[in-house]
């Protein structure tokens, strides 16, 4: 058979899934895609036990949505393949994404006294120690952490070259640092 001959066949079998729900034309497609989509995947990285059952999952989507295929968007095996490529990087997606296990339902605890105390004093001693920066310095780092600005929006409101931004930011911030550790 000619390619073209074949790209024929295979549709007369898809019309005949879609509007008869014939068995027989989805055996001939199932034999003839099956072998070559595990093949494709196998080529691609993927193990012969998944290979395996992601083309079984590709062709029983064939089967089940086949109302979907149309002959004048693709062929039937770029459809089939595309099914195959898509379910690939499903299942990869699904094993690649740790699920959220320990992800608590509900309220959450209220934190300790002591914890509470110390997030307290941390946060008065950060007060403090902003309050002793220089003014210049405690506005860009305000702008930076408080406002949310990247340096290059704070350079264009405030005319500074970027580089003062940023060395500016970088000394603050050891001062703070120094501060926040008793140093």
């Amino acid at each position: 058979m000619t390619t073209t001959q074949e790209r024929t066949a295979w549709v007369a079998e898809m019309d005949r899934i879609k509007t008869l729900r014939d068995q027989a034309a989805f055996a001939d497609l199932f034999d003839y895609f099956a072998p070559r989509l595990k093949g494709f995947l196998m080529r691609g990285g993927t193990s012969e036990a998944l290979a395996e059952e992601i083309a079984q999952e590709v062709m029983a989507i064939v089967w089940t949505k086949a109302d979907m295929f149309d002959a004048s968007r693709a062929s039937v095996s770029t459809w089939i393949f595309t099914i195959a490529r898509n379910r690939k990087i499903d299942v990869l997606r699904k094993t690649q994404r740790p699920e959220p296990e320990d992800l608590s339902w509900g309220p959450e605890a209220e934190p300790d006294q002591a914890d509470q105390l110390s997030a307290q004093q941390e946060q008065s001693q950060l007060k403090t120690a902003m309050s002793q920066l220089p003014q210049k310095q405690r506005e860009l780092v305000e702008r930076a952490y408080f406002g949310d600005q990247s340096h290059s929006q704070i350079a264009s409101e405030t005319g500074l070259p970027l580089g003062t931004i940023k060395s500016r930011i970088r000394l603050a911030l050891d001062r703070l640092r120094h501060a926040m550790d008793g140093n």
